[in-house]
């Protein structure tokens, strides 16, 4: 099988996913898990099914290979948003090792099915390394912004450098924020999607300074998400292609912004698969090779 994926932006040939019905798997399930996962609100599973379904239908519109990752009885609600426990570079997968403590069975059951279909294993992060791949933003095929947060620590990002040395040039770590402490997700992701080489949608609030400057230095046109969308996910994007991306609906003004540079957007109710557990398009998906 052909894979690689050191970009945010190419055009997304084949996708890894997983359906609720093998995540969430049942009512009772979600009933007995969604508090301890810190849920915002408990999803209804058969609406929860349907929205998924009208979410792979816009990747089915562009991606013309989807895997489904299978159910694992050692995994739980969280694994719907396949793109945190493994990484995929040019070389083969990365297996991560979960911050949020629930999720430790995540990366190995990903591993297992990337393996069967034949994308080898680069390596892993172990022993008290801690990575998650929502902290993990390609700027381009060589140079990679790793989120130093509550879910990524300084000995997972360690590992990664070492792991992916000879595939990048620049390996920028990013302080994140505070912001509502370690209860809550923030990824990297929650404050960069870049939609093009040349464009990205930021939360520029909670960015660092170097970074922010940096990215601006790069070349990249940065899209203001309003203070009113961030906490519906609006600076959550998906680039299934240059220019043309997945985002949550209702995000109005966020969607407006895109659309005035040029960018396609379509948009899928996500109220039980995406708000609830805070998880939004790029969380859905781990791409498995990008086009450039």
């Amino acid at each position: 099988m052909k894979y690689g994926c050191q970009s945010e932006v190419g055009k997304v040939k084949s996708v890894l996913i997983k359906h609720p019905k093998d995540g969430f798997i049942s009512q009772k399930s979600i009933d007995a898990q969604w508090k301890a996962l810190n849920y915002s609100g408990c999803p209804d599973f058969n609406k929860a099914l349907r929205e998924y379904e009208n979410f792979a239908d816009l990747l089915k519109k562009d991606v013309s290979e989807i895997y489904y990752l299978p159910r694992n009885d050692k995994t739980g609600l969280d694994s719907i948003y396949v793109h945190d426990p493994v990484i995929i570079t040019n070389k083969g997968a990365v297996l991560c090792n979960m911050g949020k403590q629930e999720r430790q069975a995540e990366p190995e059951a990903a591993g297992e099915f990337l393996s069967d279909l034949g994308i080898p294993i680069l390596g892993a992060i172990t022993g008290a390394g801690r990575l998650e791949g929502g902290d993990v933003v390609w700027l381009d095929e060589r140079t990679l912004a790793v989120g130093r947060g509550y879910r990524t620590n300084d000995d997972g990002i360690h590992q990664l450098k070492k792991l992916t040395a000879d595939l990048i040039d620049e390996f920028i770590t990013v302080p994140l924020p505070h912001w509502q402490g370690p209860g809550n997700v923030l990824h990297l992701m929650s404050l960069i999607s870049p939609v093009d080489q040349n464009l990205a949608v930021v939360y520029s609030r909670l960015l660092p300074v170097f970074f922010r400057e940096q990215l601006v230095d790069r070349g990249l046109k940065l899209l203001e998400v309003p203070d009113s969308e961030f906490a519906t996910m609006a600076g959550n994007v998906l680039a299934i292609a240059p220019r043309r991306c997945i985002m949550l609906s209702g995000n109005p003004r966020t969607k407006s912004i895109l659309k005035d540079e040029g960018v396609e957007v379509r948009e899928y109710l996500g109220e039980e698969i995406s708000k609830k557990g805070a998880g939004g398009p790029t969380c859905l998906t781990r791409p498995l090779l990008r086009l450039e």
